[in-house]
Protein backbone atom coordinates (compact mmCIF):
# COMPACT_ATOMS: atom_id res chain seq x y z
CA UNK A 1 0.00 0.00 0.00
CA UNK A 2 1.57 3.56 -0.61
CA UNK A 3 0.57 7.06 -1.02
CA UNK A 4 1.84 10.33 -2.14
CA UNK A 5 3.30 12.73 0.84
CA UNK A 6 5.50 15.69 1.09
CA UNK A 7 8.87 15.03 2.72
CA UNK A 8 11.13 18.16 4.55
CA UNK A 9 14.59 17.30 4.32
CA UNK A 10 17.41 18.50 6.56
CA UNK A 11 18.51 21.21 4.08
CA UNK A 12 14.62 22.82 4.01
CA UNK A 13 13.42 21.16 0.78
CA UNK A 14 9.96 20.18 0.26
CA UNK A 15 9.60 17.14 -1.89
CA UNK A 16 6.37 15.03 -3.49
CA UNK A 17 7.16 11.54 -3.04
CA UNK A 18 5.56 8.07 -3.72
CA UNK A 19 5.62 6.99 0.43
CA UNK A 20 5.40 2.92 1.11
CA UNK A 21 2.78 2.37 4.01
CA UNK A 22 3.13 -0.49 6.51
CA UNK A 23 0.54 -2.85 6.97
CA UNK A 24 -2.39 -1.83 9.05
CA UNK A 25 -2.07 -3.66 12.34
CA UNK A 26 -4.36 -4.49 14.94
CA UNK A 27 -5.80 -1.26 16.81
CA UNK A 28 -4.76 1.12 13.65
CA UNK A 29 -6.64 2.92 11.46
CA UNK A 30 -5.70 4.29 8.07
CA UNK A 31 -6.90 7.47 7.38
CA UNK A 32 -7.46 9.69 4.03
CA UNK A 33 -6.66 13.00 4.35
CA UNK A 34 -9.54 15.65 3.74
CA UNK A 35 -7.87 18.90 4.97
CA UNK A 36 -4.87 20.18 6.77
CA UNK A 37 -3.82 23.26 8.22
CA UNK A 38 -0.36 24.26 7.89
CA UNK A 39 1.12 25.65 11.45
CA UNK A 40 3.47 28.28 11.93
CA UNK A 41 5.64 26.12 14.13
CA UNK A 42 6.69 24.27 10.90
CA UNK A 43 8.75 27.52 9.85
CA UNK A 44 10.43 27.58 12.63
CA UNK A 45 13.41 26.08 11.46
CA UNK A 46 15.64 25.58 14.02
CA UNK A 47 12.73 23.50 15.49
CA UNK A 48 11.36 21.80 12.88
CA UNK A 49 14.82 20.99 10.88
CA UNK A 50 16.52 19.02 13.24
CA UNK A 51 13.35 16.56 13.00
CA UNK A 52 13.79 15.91 9.36
CA UNK A 53 13.79 14.57 7.08
CA UNK A 54 10.01 13.90 8.15
CA UNK A 55 6.18 14.31 6.81
CA UNK A 56 5.68 18.05 8.70
CA UNK A 57 1.69 18.68 9.02
CA UNK A 58 -0.58 17.76 12.16
CA UNK A 59 -4.12 20.00 11.91
CA UNK A 60 -5.71 17.87 10.24
CA UNK A 61 -9.45 15.97 9.51
CA UNK A 62 -9.66 12.81 7.65
CA UNK A 63 -11.77 9.93 6.47
CA UNK A 64 -11.63 6.66 7.63
CA UNK A 65 -10.91 4.64 5.21
CA UNK A 66 -10.07 1.32 6.98
CA UNK A 67 -9.75 -0.04 10.62
CA UNK A 68 -7.08 -2.83 12.02
CA UNK A 69 -8.32 -5.82 14.03
CA UNK A 70 -10.23 -4.88 17.35
CA UNK A 71 -10.65 -0.71 17.47
CA UNK A 72 -14.42 -0.11 18.64
CA UNK A 73 -16.45 2.46 18.81
CA UNK A 74 -15.47 4.24 15.46
CA UNK A 75 -16.15 3.03 11.67
CA UNK A 76 -15.18 3.16 8.09
CA UNK A 77 -16.13 6.49 6.58
CA UNK A 78 -16.61 8.48 9.56
CA UNK A 79 -14.22 11.88 9.69
CA UNK A 80 -12.50 12.31 12.43
CA UNK A 81 -10.26 14.40 13.69
CA UNK A 82 -6.58 13.15 13.90
CA UNK A 83 -4.34 14.42 17.15
CA UNK A 84 -0.37 13.45 16.20
CA UNK A 85 0.29 12.22 19.93
CA UNK A 86 -1.65 10.65 22.22
CA UNK A 87 -0.81 9.37 26.09
CA UNK A 88 -0.63 5.70 28.05
CA UNK A 89 -2.74 7.20 30.39
CA UNK A 90 -1.17 4.63 32.92
CA UNK A 91 2.38 6.47 34.17
CA UNK A 92 2.60 8.78 36.77
CA UNK A 93 2.51 11.70 34.62
CA UNK A 94 -0.50 10.92 33.09
CA UNK A 95 -1.88 9.74 36.96
CA UNK A 96 -1.42 13.28 38.11
CA UNK A 97 -2.47 15.17 34.65
CA UNK A 98 0.79 15.82 32.64
CA UNK A 99 -0.11 14.22 29.86
CA UNK A 100 2.22 16.19 27.31
CA UNK A 101 5.43 14.67 29.17
CA UNK A 102 4.22 11.32 29.10
CA UNK A 103 6.73 9.03 26.92
CA UNK A 104 4.18 7.56 25.44
CA UNK A 105 2.69 10.96 24.33
CA UNK A 106 6.24 12.07 23.31
CA UNK A 107 7.04 8.96 21.16
CA UNK A 108 3.89 8.63 19.19
CA UNK A 109 3.10 9.99 15.84
CA UNK A 110 1.27 10.11 12.26
CA UNK A 111 2.82 7.83 9.96
CA UNK A 112 3.70 9.53 7.65
CA UNK A 113 2.69 12.41 8.68
CA UNK A 114 -0.66 14.95 7.96
CA UNK A 115 1.10 16.20 4.49
CA UNK A 116 -0.27 12.75 3.09
CA UNK A 117 -3.24 11.39 0.96
CA UNK A 118 -3.31 8.42 3.19
CA UNK A 119 -2.06 8.28 6.73
CA UNK A 120 -1.36 5.72 9.25
CA UNK A 121 -3.13 6.62 13.02
CA UNK A 122 -1.21 4.27 15.58
CA UNK A 123 -3.23 2.37 18.22
CA UNK A 124 -2.39 4.87 20.92
CA UNK A 125 -4.11 7.47 18.97
CA UNK A 126 -6.85 5.46 17.71
CA UNK A 127 -7.64 4.70 20.91
CA UNK A 128 -7.78 7.76 22.71
CA UNK A 129 -7.70 10.52 20.54
CA UNK A 130 -9.48 9.90 17.29
CA UNK A 131 -12.44 12.25 17.45
CA UNK A 132 -15.10 12.06 15.38
CA UNK A 133 -16.29 15.43 14.16
CA UNK A 134 -20.33 16.54 13.95
CA UNK A 135 -22.16 16.83 10.75
CA UNK A 136 -22.51 20.58 10.87
CA UNK A 137 -18.74 21.03 11.58
CA UNK A 138 -16.93 21.52 7.91
CA UNK A 139 -13.60 20.29 7.57
CA UNK A 140 -12.25 23.70 7.23
CA UNK A 141 -13.50 24.21 10.67
CA UNK A 142 -12.43 21.35 12.32
CA UNK A 143 -9.09 21.11 11.29
CA UNK A 144 -8.24 24.25 13.74
CA UNK A 145 -9.10 21.94 16.62
CA UNK A 146 -5.76 21.35 17.17
CA UNK A 147 -4.19 24.26 17.25
CA UNK A 148 -7.44 25.58 19.38
CA UNK A 149 -6.52 22.96 22.21
CA UNK A 150 -3.09 24.52 22.86
CA UNK A 151 -4.68 27.76 23.21
CA UNK A 152 -7.14 26.59 25.63
CA UNK A 153 -4.18 24.69 27.10
CA UNK A 154 -2.19 28.21 27.44
CA UNK A 155 -4.97 30.36 28.68
CA UNK A 156 -5.92 27.32 31.43
CA UNK A 157 -2.63 27.36 32.58
CA UNK A 158 -2.66 31.13 33.25
CA UNK A 159 -5.86 31.15 34.82
CA UNK A 160 -7.64 33.19 32.88
CA UNK A 161 -10.70 34.43 34.97
CA UNK A 162 -13.99 36.00 33.70
CA UNK A 163 -13.38 40.12 33.51
CA UNK A 164 -9.67 39.87 33.52
CA UNK A 165 -7.62 41.89 31.15
CA UNK A 166 -5.90 39.77 28.44
CA UNK A 167 -2.87 41.32 26.21
CA UNK A 168 -1.88 39.12 23.41
CA UNK A 169 1.82 39.61 22.11
CA UNK A 170 2.05 38.48 18.43
CA UNK A 171 -1.33 38.63 16.39
CA UNK A 172 -0.07 35.31 13.78
CA UNK A 173 -3.20 32.93 13.84
CA UNK A 174 -2.30 31.87 17.15
CA UNK A 175 -2.69 35.07 18.55
CA UNK A 176 -5.82 35.26 16.77
CA UNK A 177 -6.92 32.11 18.38
CA UNK A 178 -6.21 33.11 21.65
CA UNK A 179 -7.79 36.74 21.42
CA UNK A 180 -11.56 34.43 20.00
CA UNK A 181 -11.09 32.34 23.13
CA UNK A 182 -10.04 35.07 25.49
CA UNK A 183 -13.76 36.59 24.00
CA UNK A 184 -15.49 33.58 24.55
CA UNK A 185 -14.31 33.11 28.23
CA UNK A 186 -15.14 36.43 29.48
CA UNK A 187 -12.17 38.89 29.45
CA UNK A 188 -12.80 41.87 29.82
CA UNK A 189 -10.75 44.26 27.81
CA UNK A 190 -8.34 42.36 24.95
CA UNK A 191 -5.07 43.86 24.05
CA UNK A 192 -3.70 42.54 20.75
CA UNK A 193 -0.16 43.78 20.18
CA UNK A 194 2.00 43.38 16.85
CA UNK A 195 4.22 46.04 14.79
CA UNK A 196 2.55 44.91 11.51
CA UNK A 197 -0.45 47.11 10.92
CA UNK A 198 -2.60 44.85 8.96
CA UNK A 199 -2.14 41.96 11.95
CA UNK A 200 -3.70 44.82 14.13
CA UNK A 201 -6.33 45.93 11.90
CA UNK A 202 -7.64 42.65 11.68
CA UNK A 203 -7.23 42.23 15.39
CA UNK A 204 -9.57 45.34 15.49
CA UNK A 205 -12.10 43.77 13.54
CA UNK A 206 -12.23 40.59 15.71
CA UNK A 207 -12.77 43.24 18.49
CA UNK A 208 -9.82 43.74 19.80
CA UNK A 209 -7.57 46.80 20.95
CA UNK A 210 -4.61 47.25 18.93
CA UNK A 211 -1.39 48.32 20.30
CA UNK A 212 1.76 48.80 18.42
CA UNK A 213 4.75 47.11 20.56
CA UNK A 214 6.09 50.41 20.87
CA UNK A 215 3.12 52.42 22.53
CA UNK A 216 2.37 48.93 24.28
CA UNK A 217 3.99 49.98 27.73
CA UNK A 218 2.55 53.02 27.86
CA UNK A 219 -1.14 52.44 26.97
CA UNK A 220 -0.63 49.41 29.71
CA UNK A 221 0.89 51.11 32.54
CA UNK A 222 -1.76 49.17 34.56
CA UNK A 223 -0.58 46.29 33.45
CA UNK A 224 -3.03 42.95 32.24
CA UNK A 225 -3.88 40.02 34.25
CA UNK A 226 -2.49 37.57 31.43
CA UNK A 227 0.31 38.42 29.22
CA UNK A 228 0.44 35.91 26.08
CA UNK A 229 3.98 36.05 24.75
CA UNK A 230 3.63 34.45 20.62
CA UNK A 231 6.67 35.02 19.46
CA UNK A 232 9.79 32.95 21.22
CA UNK A 233 11.64 35.96 21.08
CA UNK A 234 13.96 38.10 24.31
CA UNK A 235 12.12 41.50 23.29
CA UNK A 236 8.69 39.84 23.53
CA UNK A 237 9.25 38.38 26.76
CA UNK A 238 10.75 41.50 27.95
CA UNK A 239 7.88 43.69 26.68
CA UNK A 240 5.50 41.05 28.67
CA UNK A 241 7.36 41.68 31.53
CA UNK A 242 6.86 45.37 31.42
CA UNK A 243 2.72 45.12 30.79
CA UNK A 244 2.25 42.27 33.45
CA UNK A 245 0.01 43.15 36.36
CA UNK A 246 1.01 42.81 39.70
CA UNK A 247 -0.05 38.83 40.88
CA UNK A 248 0.04 38.47 36.80
CA UNK A 249 0.90 35.31 34.63
CA UNK A 250 3.04 35.80 31.64
CA UNK A 251 2.73 32.54 29.47
CA UNK A 252 5.66 31.25 27.20
CA UNK A 253 3.31 30.03 24.47
CA UNK A 254 6.59 29.35 22.01
CA UNK A 255 9.24 27.79 23.08
CA UNK A 256 13.12 29.89 22.19
CA UNK A 257 16.08 28.18 20.52
CA UNK A 258 17.82 26.19 22.87
CA UNK A 259 20.61 28.42 23.53
CA UNK A 260 18.69 31.39 24.40
CA UNK A 261 19.15 32.69 27.49
CA UNK A 262 17.24 36.04 29.24
CA UNK A 263 18.29 37.81 32.51
CA UNK A 264 15.72 36.45 35.28
CA UNK A 265 14.42 39.80 36.86
CA UNK A 266 14.29 37.87 40.31
CA UNK A 267 13.73 41.21 42.64
CA UNK A 268 10.81 42.54 40.37
CA UNK A 269 9.40 39.24 39.54
CA UNK A 270 9.19 38.20 43.25
CA UNK A 271 7.90 41.59 44.80
CA UNK A 272 5.40 41.77 42.19
CA UNK A 273 5.03 38.17 42.56
CA UNK A 274 4.59 37.60 38.61
CA UNK A 275 4.02 33.78 37.32
CA UNK A 276 5.91 32.54 34.28
CA UNK A 277 3.69 30.14 33.04
CA UNK A 278 5.25 27.66 29.83
CA UNK A 279 2.29 25.90 27.81
CA UNK A 280 3.29 23.07 25.60
CA UNK A 281 1.06 21.75 22.94
CA UNK A 282 -2.23 20.14 24.74
CA UNK A 283 -3.37 16.57 25.35
CA UNK A 284 -6.54 14.67 24.49
CA UNK A 285 -8.41 16.21 27.10
CA UNK A 286 -7.60 20.36 25.81
CA UNK A 287 -8.77 18.87 21.93
CA UNK A 288 -12.15 17.47 23.31
CA UNK A 289 -12.72 20.96 24.65
CA UNK A 290 -11.89 22.76 21.62
CA UNK A 291 -13.79 20.48 19.71
CA UNK A 292 -16.86 21.40 21.37
CA UNK A 293 -16.13 24.74 21.35
CA UNK A 294 -15.91 25.04 17.55
CA UNK A 295 -19.07 22.52 17.43
CA UNK A 296 -20.95 25.38 19.60
CA UNK A 297 -19.95 28.18 17.36
CA UNK A 298 -16.44 29.93 17.72
CA UNK A 299 -15.49 31.75 14.54
CA UNK A 300 -12.61 29.93 13.93
CA UNK A 301 -13.00 30.45 10.00
CA UNK A 302 -12.72 34.11 10.23
CA UNK A 303 -8.90 33.15 10.35
CA UNK A 304 -8.60 31.21 7.08
CA UNK A 305 -6.95 33.65 4.40
CA UNK A 306 -5.32 30.85 2.00
CA UNK A 307 -6.82 27.45 0.56
CA UNK A 308 -4.05 25.57 -1.75
CA UNK A 309 -4.26 22.36 -2.55
CA UNK A 310 -2.27 19.58 -0.80
CA UNK A 311 0.28 19.64 -3.85
CA UNK A 312 1.13 23.66 -3.47
CA UNK A 313 1.95 23.22 0.18
CA UNK A 314 5.31 24.51 0.65
CA UNK A 315 3.79 27.93 -1.54
CA UNK A 316 1.59 28.11 2.13
CA UNK A 317 4.73 27.28 4.44
CA UNK A 318 6.34 30.32 2.27
CA UNK A 319 3.07 32.82 3.00
CA UNK A 320 3.56 31.99 6.37
CA UNK A 321 7.69 32.69 6.39
CA UNK A 322 6.70 36.32 4.89
CA UNK A 323 3.74 36.95 7.26
CA UNK A 324 1.36 37.31 4.03
CA UNK A 325 -1.37 34.84 5.68
CA UNK A 326 -2.91 33.88 9.09
CA UNK A 327 -4.53 30.63 8.22
CA UNK A 328 -3.61 28.74 5.79
CA UNK A 329 -5.79 25.37 4.73
CA UNK A 330 -4.48 22.58 2.20
CA UNK A 331 -7.05 20.35 0.45
CA UNK A 332 -6.35 17.44 -1.71
CA UNK A 333 -7.45 17.60 -4.75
Amino acid sequence: MHTHAWRLTPDGEYHWERVELPPLQAGEALIRLRACGLCTGEVMDWYTLRKAPLTPGHELVGEIEALGEGVQGLAVGERVVVHHHAPCLQCDLCQRGAFVHCPTWRSTKLVPGGLSERLIAPAAIVRIDLLRVPDHVSDERAVFVEPLACVVRSLRRAGLKHGDTLAIIGMGVMGMLHLLLGQAWGAGQIYAIDRLAHRLAFAESLGATPLHADDAPRALRDGAAVVVVGPGSEPALALALQIVAPDGAVVLFTPAPPDARFPLPWHDLYFRETRLVPSYSASHMEIRTALTLIANGLPVERLITHRLPLQSAPEGYALLRRAEALKVIVLPL
